[in-house]
């Protein structure tokens, strides 16, 4: 019998795209750990050996700090390692965890996500119209793309939100994981 494959509906193709852009941004900020830890082992050497150091190597590791928890929100969500309590949740089926990952989404998770992105845009929008800097003589210089971060990561999120309501909803109409 010549079976022909199915082909992911685009809903699932949408889901999969989503999901690997989460994933490729994840592994890609991940890498910012290493770099933070070996600039703090060089702030760690200048300060305690040298009694030397830079406002700016040290603005560099809070920059990096925060890029890699702003940004790898998404792939922490699309990996299910944000903190819940899993008391209930473990314990029920897979159409029962669908429900409640999808109202968690609708409910919880892009009403946030759309009250910080809405919050954060005209303090985000002044450090660039100011072309706002470090406060600190000898700091780093762009502080707005910092603040950047905070438009970047519900964007994130709520795309990984798009997905993971996606799945739920494939999940409750089709009665199986995706």
């Amino acid at each position: 019998m010549n079976q022909t494959p199915v082909q992911p509906s685009l809903l699932q193709r949408l889901i999969d795209a989503i999901d690997y852009f989460s994933d490729l941004t994840g592994r890609s900020v991940a890498w910012l750990t290493l770099l933070m830890v070996l600039l703090t082992f060089i702030i760690v050497v200048l300060r305690y050996g040298f009694d030397s150091g830079w406002i700016a190597l040290q603005e560099s590791v809070t920059w990096l700090h925060a890029t890699v928890f702003m940004l790898g929100a998404s792939y922490a969500l699309k990996r299910d390692s944000h903190v819940r309590v899993d008391i209930f949740y473990q314990n029920f089926s897979p159409r029962g965890r669908a429900l409640v990952d999808l109202a968690g989404s609708l409910l919880l998770l892009l009403p946030v996500c759309l009250f910080i992105f809405q919050a954060s845009w005209s303090y985000v929008l002044e450090a660039w119209t100011i072309g706002e800097n470090s406060a600190e003589t000898g700091g780093l210089p762009a502080l707005y793309l910092l603040k950047s971060l905070l438009l970047i990561m519900p964007a994130l999120l709520i795309l990984q939100a798009l997905a993971h309501s996606l799945r739920a909803w494939l999940i409750l109409r089709n009665g199986e994981e995706t």
